[in-house]
C-alpha cells in the first residue's frame, strides 16, 4: 500500500498540467474578458503590418493574372510593385516640403506635450477630488457627468465651436452688443492652441481619471487615518501617501503617451478647424498631413513613408524613455 502511495506521489505530472491547461481553466473568465480586445488588436494592429512595405515601394494597382494564387488586387499589387528603397522618404525632405514637414512635426509634438501635462494634472486632481467626496452618490454623479464628453463625437464639438466662434456666432454677437471688437477664430492663429487644449481636457479628463481613481481607491484607508492622527492635512496626505502610490501608474501611462507623441487625435485636429486655410500653420498635424496627401492623389508610398516614420519614432521614444526610467527607478520601468 505504501509503495502505491509513494509511486502516485512521485509520478510525473499529467500532460494537461505540463502544458499549463490547469491554469487556463483557473483563469478562463479573465481570458474570456481579454479575448475581444486581443481579437481587435490582431485585426487592426497586427494583420495590417505587412502593409509597411508600401513605404518602400512604388505602389501601382494592377489586376492579378488568372492563374495567380492571389486574386485580391490590393495584395497582388503590394507584392508586385517595384522596390524603391528610401525614395519615398526623400519626398518629405525635398526643399519644397521640408518647411511644411517640420511645421507638422512641431505642431504634433508641442500639442501632445501640452495634452500630456495638462491632462495629467487635471486627471489626477479630478480623481483625488472624487475620492475625497464623502457622499458616494454625488461622487459617482459628478464623475459620470465629467466622463460623458468622452462619448461625444468631435463632429458635434466642431459645430459647437463654429456656433460660438464664427463671424456671426454667439460670442461675436455678444461682443457686438457690448460694443467690443469681434474675434476671428477661423482667421486668427493665436486662439487655436487654447481651443485644442481646452477641447482635449474637456473630452478626456473624465476618461483618464478612471485609472487614477481606481488606484487611489486601492490605497489602505488606515494610512490616511494614521496621517490625520499625526496632524497631516489633506495636502500633506496627498504628497506623502496618494502621490507615491500613484507614481508607478503615472510613469507607466506617461511612457505609453511618449510613444504616441508623433501621433495625434485626427478627428479633433481635422474637424475643429473646419477646413480654415488661414490657421493651417497651427492646426495641421502629421496625421492630417498624411490624410491630405491621400486626398491629393500623390503616390501611395509618400503617406505610407510618413506614417511609418511616425510609428518608428514613437517606438524609439518608448525605448529611450523606458531606459531612462529603468536606470533611475528600475521598479517603475515598463520592461
Amino acid at each position: 500500500m505504501s509503495l502505491k502511495v509513494a509511486s502516485s506521489v512521485n509520478s510525473p505530472p499529467s500532460e494537461k498540467k505540463r502544458w499549463g491547461a490547469d491554469k487556463v481553466y483557473t483563469n478562463l473568465s479573465y481570458l474570456l474578458m481579454v479575448l475581444p480586445g486581443a481579437i481587435w488588436l490582431f485585426l487592426f494592429s497586427y494583420l495590417p503590418m505587412p502593409g509597411i512595405v508600401l513605404a518602400f515601394k512604388t505602389y501601382k494597382l494592377s489586376r492579378p493574372p488568372q492563374d495567380y494564387w492571389i486574386q485580391n488586387k490590393f495584395i497582388y499589387s503590394l507584392i508586385d510593385s517595384p522596390w524603391v528603397g528610401l525614395e519615398n522618404f526623400r519626398y518629405l525632405t525635398l526643399p519644397t516640403n521640408i518647411a511644411s514637414t517640420l511645421m507638422y512635426v512641431r505642431n504634433t509634438v508641442v500639442y501632445n506635450l501640452l495634452f500630456m501635462a495638462v491632462g495629467l494634472v487635471l486627471s489626477v486632481a479630478l480623481a483625488v477630488i472624487i475620492f475625497e467626496l464623502t457622499n458616494r452618490f454625488w461622487a459617482k454623479l459628478y464623475h459620470s457627468i465629467i466622463f460623458l464628453p468622452y462619448f461625444i463625437s468631435w463632429i458635434v464639438v466642431a459645430y459647437v465651436v463654429y456656433a460660438l466662434g464664427s463671424a456671426n456666432g454667439i460670442i461675436n454677437n455678444l461682443f457686438s452688443s457690448m460694443g467690443l471688437e469681434p474675434i476671428e477664430v477661423y482667421k486668427e492663429k493665436s486662439y487655436w492652441p487654447f481651443i485644442f487644449v481646452t477641447a482635449n481636457a474637456w473630452k478626456y479628463t473624465g476618461y483618464s481619471s478612471i485609472i487614477y481613481l481606481a488606484t487611489i481607491t486601492g490605497i489602505p484607508r488606515e494610512l490616511y487615518e494614521a496621517a490625520a492622527v499625526d496632524g497631516a492635512g489633506k495636502w500633506k496626505q496627498f504628497t506623502s501617501i496618494t502621490l507615491p502610490h500613484l507614481t508607478p501608474v503615472i510613469v507607466l501611462l506617461q511612457i505609453l503617451a511618449v510613444g504616441r507623441i508623433f501621433g495625434s487625435d485626427f478627428d479633433m485636429f481635422y474637424a475643429l478647424p473646419n477646413g480654415a486655410a488661414l490657421v493651417k500653420d497651427v492646426t495641421y498635424t502629421l496625421d492630417v498631413f498624411v490624410y491630405s496627401m491621400l486626398r491629393t492623389g500623390v503616390p501611395l508610398g509618400y503617406p505610407a513613408a510618413a506614417a511609418f516614420l511616425q510609428s518608428l519614432l514613437g517606438f524609439i521614444l518608448i525605448l529611450i524613455t523606458n531606459t531612462i526610467v529603468r536606470r533611475t527607478r528600475p521598479e517603475l520601468a515598463l520592461f
